[in-house]
């Protein structure tokens, strides 16, 4: 009988935020990419789906203080026609990525910057991915 007496609670419905710039969006999709295990880091990994054109958009660190690093995945991304999006700081890209730890408080530790990393699935589709396709013309 006790079965009958229990209330059927319905799983919270997580509210989408606001995506107002593009760094926000960008968050976003990579948070919404690491899900569904859509997301390449490092420069070797990244490489090797450009040239097999598996990635669909990459996100470059401006902060990278290698010069070739920068040209070889610009000149990559040129010659196979995938869009690519400055990141400002590496730290926060590598943050976003998941190349951290997240502590008890869900903040994030032991940060690793990420100078390149790629998006080969979207996962879930919503407003932050729109904002993206929009800035990147597509």
């Amino acid at each position: 009988m006790a079965e009958e007496d229990e209330e059927v609670l319905a799983a919270p419905v997580e509210e989408e935020e606001e995506v107002t710039d593009l760094m926000g969006a960008v968050r976003k999709v990579l948070k919404n990419a690491l899900v569904v295990d859509g997301v390449i880091r490092g420069l070797h990994e990244v490489a090797k789906h450009i040239d097999a054109q598996k990635a669909q958009v990459v996100f470059l660190a401006e902060s990278c203080n290698e010069p070739t690093y920068k040209k070889l995945v610009q000149g990559l991304c040129l010659e196979k026609n995938i869009s690519l999006v400055d990141v400002p700081d590496n730290k926060q890209l590598g943050e976003w990525a998941g190349l951290c730890k997240i502590d008890n408080d869900g903040l994030p530790r032991k940060v690793v910057g990420a100078s390149c990393v790629a998006v080969t699935d979207f996962g879930e589709e919503g407003q932050a991915y729109d904002y993206m396709m929009k800035y990147l013309g597509k």
